[in-house]
């Protein structure tokens, strides 16, 4: 590249292009082992965004099981997950189109249809799908009606036999989750949880025994109120159950046995599990020998760590700072892991002595490590607001470019991303989405605002009752001390998000004036009364403590939402929404550009048909990007890049 002298901040020339950030990307999903071979998914954006499912053999070669058109995706809560299992190398699996439930048998010329067609196009929904020892399947059912209401939707865990004949087992619970037999067949576990709880909240974990009568072992309620969530139910092969339950501020894990009750076994003083918002998500894994697996966060990293049976815990010295579906493979484990200058792979470790054998390897970026921002985990100081919680934290990715400078003395510009839920945390993985900025010579905070999962039930809970106040201290109390440290310029400081974060976005822009000069909402909330009038059960009543009951609570429905405070809305802002969302409808973009369209403050406009709740086709996913990458150079007065050719986005600045 050709010494051009120092070029402003965010027009930096980088390979992260939005084609690069795209091309052959595949998200990794679940991983299943079935026998010698490995199976697992991949969310693939070139190919229309559907999930693959992919074998690994025991010889070490890979082929796709399920060709195009076919989409193993499952709606069940929205959200998804467990949408294929495999046992015997038999495959079920949830075709996304109809959400009707397959099986491909080895050597079969298709997938066969087992579950009729539903009267409702999708309205009935199958996941977190687990194969029984005598050929049939354990499903959570999801069951819709014609009313469309949120109540009227039934879920139950069925049984489903080979030949497609269907046996209720639990039903009555608003939500049930984790149907997973005991290894002779005589119990079996679940999770349930009612209205108004989310399943962090206090999803209780049940055992049927052989005497059909069902035990609360964990989780739920007490009688001083107290609330305990338990998730990820895993029996051992000697009949033990093992979960993670949160009774001692982090989810820690336990062991329970019939007649000895519950004991906990590891407590690492951090989330060993997260909440529970895709179904089938495993964070640790018993193998065969009793030892355990797990991982758990630490210094906004994960570390993999091994529980002996006589109670020693290691940690194993891994290049990886994240961990996902972590499944037992006779003495090792498979899992999804991931670090700051890799993609998640998947990989195979051997607890002895932490080898690791990459079975899925990242794509070829041909980009070297040179140019990929390593993040530092700040804590930072922010208004306790009766929380008792005084401060919050941050992954801080600085500008980096091994080909390019800034002119002396300029300071780069600050993108605070709000990562959604509001329960989620940021990830330390590599994320091309992030590089694309940070190689530009953007700042980029990844904030874990009170709230956020990975620092327990009390970090968790300092949001009840606060969306839109705690959130909103922290994401500005975040910009204000980098900006404070000299770190970054406190005229060109961003916020943008999605979902939940979107939410944050707006409302910080409406309810946090003068702070941040510009941001991006990504199918972002607008308004609360709305989404709490018309979002799916599964969500229907998580505002009921995010905010507060509904509809007693309206005033402050209203008072929170950005859409009562759109004439406190001067700020440049960039909207992003697929046709098709049924989490976040598009009216509610719809709404705040129309504000900002009659108050004549710039703005941009971008509706992809045909995406849901966030965007998984490839065209849509760099369109975003560059569109958002365009628009805060057109307000904040930098060029772009010429050689990636980026189309200048429409900015509407006038009235009308």
């Amino acid at each position: 590249m050709p010494d051009r002298g120092p070029l402003p901040h965010g027009s930096w020339p980088t390979p992260v292009t939005s084609q690069l950030v795209v091309r052959a990307a595949a998200r990794l999903g679940e991983v299943a082992v079935d026998g010698d071979a490995v199976w697992w998914s991949e969310s693939r954006p070139g190919e229309g965004g559907r999930s693959a499912v992919v074998r690994r053999a025991a010889d070490g070669s890979t082929a796709d099981v399920l060709p195009a058109p076919w989409d193993a995706r499952t709606r069940v809560h929205e959200y998804g997950g467990g949408a294929w299992a495999v046992s015997g190398g038999v495959l079920w699996f949830t075709h996304s189109p109809d959400q009707r439930l397959y099986r491909l048998d080895p050597g079969a010329d298709g997938p066969v249809a087992v579950t009729p067609e539903p009267e409702l196009p999708a309205g009935v929904r199958y996941g977190d799908l687990t194969p029984t020892a005598d050929g049939g399947l354990l499903a959570v059912r999801e069951t819709h009606t014609a009313s469309g209401a949120a109540a009227d939707v039934r879920n139950e865990v069925v049984r489903i036999g080979a030949g497609g004949e269907v046996e209720v087992l639990v039903s009555g619970p608003d939500f049930v989750s984790d149907p997973r037999p005991s290894p002779d067949g005589r119990s079996l576990a679940w999770l349930q949880w009612q209205h108004p709880d989310m399943p962090w909240d206090a999803a209780e974990l049940v055992v049927r025994g052989p005497d059909g009568t069902g035990t609360v072992v964990a989780g739920g309620r007490g009688p001083d109120g107290r609330a305990e969530s338990a998730v990820q139910p895993t029996w051992d092969a000697d009949g033990a159950l093992w979960c993670c339950a949160d009774r001692s501020d982090t989810w820690a894990l336990y062991r329970w046995r019939p007649g000895a009750g519950l004991a906990a076994v590891v407590d690492v003083g951090a989330d060993i599990a997260g909440p529970q918002w895709v179904l089938g998500a495993r964070r640790f894994a018993v193998l065969d020998d009793g030892r355990v697996v797990l991982a758990h966060p630490r210094g906004g990293a994960d570390r993999l760590a091994v529980r002996t049976p006589d109670g020693a815990v290691r940690e194993l010295d891994l290049p990886y700072t994240a961990h996902r579906q972590v499944t037992a493979a006779g003495r090792s484990v498979v899992c999804v892991a991931g670090g700051p200058v890799s993609e998640p792979v998947v990989l195979r470790v051997d607890p002895d002595d932490g080898a690791a054998e990459v079975l899925r390897a990242p794509r070829d970026l041909g980009v070297g490590p040179a140019w990929f921002s390593r993040p530092e985990h700040v804590t930072f100081p922010t208004p306790e607001r009766g929380t008792g919680i005084g401060q919050a934290h941050a992954l801080v990715y600085p500008p980096t470019n091994p080909e390019a400078t800034a002119p002396e003395g300029a300071l780069p510009p600050l993108l605070v991303v709000v990562h959604g839920g509001p329960t989620s945390a940021a990830s330390a993985v590599l994320d091309l989405g992030v590089q694309y900025w940070t190689s530009r010579g953007f700042c980029v905070a990844d904030v874990d605002h009170r709230g956020s999962t990975g620092y327990g039930r009390r970090y968790r809970e300092a949001l009840r009752g606060a969306w839109g106040e705690v959130d909103l201290d922290d994401v500005v109390a975040c910009a204000r001390s980098l900006a404070d440290s000299g770190r970054v310029d406190p005229a060109r400081m961003a916020i943008r998000g999605g979902s939940a974060g979107g939410y944050t976005t707006l409302a910080a822009l409406c309810l946090r004036p003068g702070v941040f000069t510009a941001g991006a909402s990504h199918y972002g909330v607008a308004d609360l009364a709305a989404l709490a009038a018309e979002t799916h059960k599964f969500e229907s009543r998580y505002l009921d403590s995010l905010v507060a009951p509904w509809p007693e609570g309206a005033d402050v429905y209203a008072r929170r939402s950005p859409l009562t405070h759109v004439d406190a809305l001067d700020t440049p802002l960039a909207v992003f929404q697929g046709t098709e969302d049924r989490v976040v409808p598009p009216a509610q973009a719809e709404a705040i550009v129309a504000a900002l369209r009659a108050r004549g403050v710039p703005h941009a406009y971008l509706l992809f048909p045909g995406e849901q709740h966030g965007f998984r086709r490839a065209e849509n996913i760099r369109a975003a990007l560059d569109a958002e990458l365009s628009f805060y150079a057109q307000v904040w007065g930098f060029p772009l890049p010429e050689e990636e050719g980026i189309a200048p986005v429409e900015v509407v600045r006038t009235t009308g």
